[in-house]
């Protein structure tokens, strides 16, 4: 009987022993997949969360905003939408630019901010001025993102010359998810009719 013991033990262990490593190979991979899948479900959720702040962040607390944290914001924004390389260049000797970077296309953008109280209005002069840092910095694209509204002239002009006038109406979809060039679709446009402007300055004074 202790004979066949040991006969039957010599043939069976070494499948017993390759049984014993497979589960534990299988028992390593499981973990890994498991620690991973925890992991990128923890990165998804802040990510997630992140964009939930962000859309939260209202138009009052952008108005608080010093000049610096607003260009802050508009390049974060633009990170955000997969723009790369984008940096702030805003100061005493920006060229008449705040932020730089490039498209996901790969086109050159140079983007002027403007934090202005709401019943401010850009002028067309001021656009001229981003014309001029387009050519300065070789950009593409040009984009005007102010916390106010445009001139009816300062609009057309804007139009005409293919910047992007991105106002206090388009400036709170960018910041609630809308993507940058999506706004494009609507550019020239938004900034309301009569109605609009009367509950505007009631909203904002005069």
């Amino acid at each position: 009987m202790t004979v066949l013991l040991v006969v039957f033990w010599s043939v069976v262990w070494p499948y017993l022993i390759g049984a014993l490593l497979l589960g534990g190979v299988g028992m390593a991979a499981w973990w890994l997949w498991h620690t991973d899948r925890v992991a990128r479900e923890r990165d998804r959720s802040w990510r997630q969360a992140d964009r939930i702040q962000a859309g939260r962040r209202t138009l009052a607390e952008v108005d608080a905003m010093t000049g610096t944290e607003f260009e802050e914001l508009v390049a974060s924004l633009c990170r955000r939408d997969g723009f790369t390389a984008v940096r702030r260049v805003g100061g005493a000797n920006d060229n008449g630019a705040d932020v730089v970077g490039c498209l996901p296309d790969g086109r050159t953008m140079v983007i002027q901010c403007k934090r202005y109280t709401p019943t401010s209005t850009i002028a067309s002069r001021e656009l001229r001025d981003l014309l001029g840092a387009k050519v300065h910095f070789g950009a593409d694209v040009a984009v005007f993102v102010t916390t106010t509204r445009f001139s009816r002239p300062s609009e057309r002009f804007a139009v005409q010359h293919g910047i992007l006038a991105v106002h206090r109406d388009h400036l709170g979809l960018w910041n609630s998810g809308a993507s940058l060039l999506s706004l494009g679709e609507v550019n020239g446009s938004g900034q309301g009719d009569v109605r609009h402007r009367t509950r505007w300055k009631q909203a904002y004074g005069e």
